[in-house]
């Protein structure tokens, strides 16, 4: 028996998917903890454990279980709300403030009210470290030693428990970062360490350091509570494979977590698009873009064959020059809270009333007008249903909050605000998908949508027909959609080296030395985790340009291209990137390209969940009917009643036409009216715009 359970924690449920031996996966919510998330991880454990078939002690189940696959949302709360360690920063004298001019680019020109963003390190703990290197790592002044004695005597007192260390040039050459580093360690040997040279060796200094400090910064928080969880999850008898989701969408060692944090600052919603991608596939697509809507944000992201990849940031205006994916968030969860702005304009979001007080439907407090709010308000959520009815929903509460702060200011019915709500909430989900789709090259109507979360479904159908998309698919497993991915993380360990070369003048001898460098790198770091050579992989891209431009794109191109000395289809592949990112090249009039980083990742495969599939059986879902409800239709502006069923007893081929709504103790469907839906031998329900059969005949096959 192999079991196996991801975890995600959210602002506002931490959610759980269990997988076991091919078997349907099981899921669950429990409330997150914020204190310390922890303490749901184990609560959340012990209440599956009472609900499995027979139930087990939370002792009983933590021993049978193989792998808990975790992401955590640590790092991002404690840069988000500057609650990180005291850090400090060595680095070049005459630089120190780099940190805090950033680019030296206004990012709101024309906003007179303008602040900078406060550096994650004040200029008193900021010192500049006489010592030189040039752009190839030539020494032209030694470091000074004593200076960093003085410097590192004086954190000392101040209770510094964080340093950065990052010197001009140092991707060039290590030398002055590692003597450094050495020194940290024996005057501060419980501080944690973040040196550039491991963390970001590549050209860009700003970038460098920032991303260093970044590190550090979030270290020792991420390290305190990874204990915790060890502990805890050791306290009731697991001793099986602990793994913890990275920005990248792969999975590390709790370990390789604590060594370089920063990796995990997008770890919760980094599981959504391998899930999504899934999905899709098992729908004959080979691209989707998947959202996630929990409580306090919105995440979406494209997908086109494997989910798309950035290699740089920001969170709370902070850059980070790490492989992550490219998932763009907005405050545009469930408990986005409604307000009116100084002109008298509804406005959902960014704040949220997030686990506590939360929705005010919640009865735990919570005044304030909220997305939730709405939508029970509308007919979409069953106050006597909410996470299976293990939650009562206060609709009265929920009309008083819209009444009192929007409704009556604005002289609406409760109907009518709590509409605007909702249509105001999906544009602003819709446009969050712009940016992924339309702002990268991508026609949005090209792909299908997978929405994931809690109140993601509820919202598909609008920001559907806002885009012109005209496939939906919502999998069983849509309001734990990230924590479903997480399962079927693979192993991934990212390298960069700065490599500047034009491609047409390149020492192949040279690049090829290099990667087999990183690749010996990357082999070692899988072999420490028990992955063997036959379950390893290894991609390369080169970040590329055409000379005197000043940022580069990033292509991926074989192993082969670059043992093969294959000029051409490096050039190939760069061209076609460019055309298809900006709409032209500039091949025709034999611009020369020039490569700037070689970027390597090591891949170890991991054994992903297996669903069973299900033959298709009658059309007709009467029998899964559990009644029928007044709701709020878009398309007409107005409410009528439609048939709502259980999603629980729908079983493939069953269809539905819209307008419906198909309940679970975890979500809600809304199938608008110019959508049908079908359930798919995956047991997802496949939403298509009313009268395009031709875009699920891989589910109906």
């Amino acid at each position: 028996m192999t079991l196996k359970i991801g975890i995600d924690v959210g602002g506002t449920f931490t959610d759980f998917v269990v997988t076991q031996d091919g078997q349907p996966p099981r899921i669950h919510k429990t409330l997150s903890t914020p204190e310390d998330p922890s303490i749901a991880v184990v609560q959340g454990l012990q209440e599956i454990a009472q609900t499995m078939q027979p139930p087990r002690t939370l002792q009983e189940m933590a021993q049978a279980l193989d792998t808990i696959v975790h992401g955590t949302t640590v790092a991002t709360n404690a840069t988000l709300t500057s609650t990180g360690a005291r850090t400090a920063l060595l680095t070049t004298e005459g630089v120190r403030d780099a940190l805090e001019m950033r680019r030296g680019i206004r990012e709101e020109q024309y906003n007179n009210r303008y602040r900078n963003v406060v550096p994650l390190v004040p200029r008193a703990r900021r010192i500049g470290i006489k010592g030189r290197l040039d752009s190839q790592g030539q020494e032209l002044d030694g470091l000074d030693a004593a200076a960093i004695e003085a410097a590192l005597a004086g954190w000392r007192d101040e209770g510094v428990e964080a340093v950065a260390i990052c010197f001009m040039n140092a991707f060039a050459n290590p030398v002055h970062e590692q003597a450094a580093a050495a020194a940290v360690r024996r005057a501060l040997p419980r501080a944690y360490l973040s040196v550039s040279t491991e963390v970001l060796p590549s050209i860009r200094f700003y970038e460098r350091v920032s991303t260093t400090v970044l590190n550090a910064y979030v270290g020792p928080k991420l390290g305190h509570y990874l204990d915790q969880l060890v502990e805890r999850l050791r306290g009731i008898g697991f001793a099986g494979l602990l793994l913890i989701m990275q920005s990248n969408g792969g999975v590390i060692s709790p370990q390789a977590a604590r060594d370089k944090a920063a990796l995990t600052l997008l770890s919760g919603p980094a599981g959504g698009p391998g899930a999504g991608l899934f999905y899709a596939q098992a729908l004959g697509q080979d691209r989707c873009i998947t959202t996630d809507m929990g409580g306090t944000s919105f995440e979406t992201s494209v997908a086109v064959r494997a989910p798309m990849l950035k290699n740089d940031g920001e969170i709370a205006r902070h850059k980070i020059a790490l492989p992550m994916l490219d998932i763009h968030t907005i405050g545009a969860g469930g408990g986005s809270i409604g307000w009116l702005d100084e002109g008298g304009l509804l406005r959902m979001g960014p704040q949220s009333a997030g686990a506590a007080p939360g929705p005010a439907c919640y009865g735990k407090g919570g005044t304030l007008p909220t997305t939730t709010d709405a939508n029970v308000v509308l007919g979409y959520l069953d106050p006597g249903y909410f996470a299976g009815g293990s939650m009562k929903l206060d609709a009265e509460a929920a009309r008083r909050a819209i009444d009192e702060h929007i409704a009556r200011p604005m002289g609406l019915s409760v109907e009518r605000a709590a509409a605007g709500m909702y249509r105001v909430a999906c544009n602003n989900m819709a446009q969050g998908v712009r940016e992924v789709t339309i702002k990268r090259g991508f026609d949005p109507r090209e792909f299908p949508m997978i929405p994931g979360g809690g109140a993601g479904p509820i919202h598909g159908c609008l920001i559907c027909a806002e885009l012109g998309i005209p496939l939906m698919i919502v999998p069983r497993e849509a309001s734990v959609l990230c924590a479903f991915g997480m399962l079927m993380g693979e192993l991934k360990h990212d390298f960069v080296r700065t490599f500047v070369a034009r491609l047409s003048q390149l020492d192949w001898t040279r690049l090829a030395a290099l990667v087999d460098e990183m690749a010996a790198e990357g082999a070692a770091q899988l072999e420490g985790e028990r992955v063997p050579g036959e379950r390893q992989r290894i991609e390369l891209r080169l970040d590329c340009r055409y000379l005197r431009q000043y940022h580069e794109v990033s292509v991926q191109v074989p192993l082969a291209a670059v043992h093969g000395r294959d000029e051409a289809a490096i050039a190939r592949a760069f061209h076609d990137e460019h055309r298809r990112l900006f709409g032209y090249t500039l091949e025709a009039e034999g611009s020369a390209i020039e490569i700037i980083n070689v970027r390597l990742q090591a891949i170890g495969a991991t054994t992903r969940p297996e669903i069973a599939r299900q033959a298709a059986g009658e059309p007709d879902a009467s029998a899964a009917r559990k009644g029928g409800r007044r709701i709020y239709l878009p398309e007409r502006d107005d409410f009528a009643e439609v048939a709502v069923y259980d999603g629980h007893r729908m079983h493939a081929g069953h269809r539905v036409q819209g307008p419906a709504l198909i309940e679970q103790q975890t979500t809600a469907i809304f199938v608008s009216e110019g959508f049908d839906g079908l359930v798919d031998g995956l047991g997802s329900f496949v939403l298509y715009a009313k009268g395009r059969e031709d875009l699920v005949a891989a589910a109906t096959a």
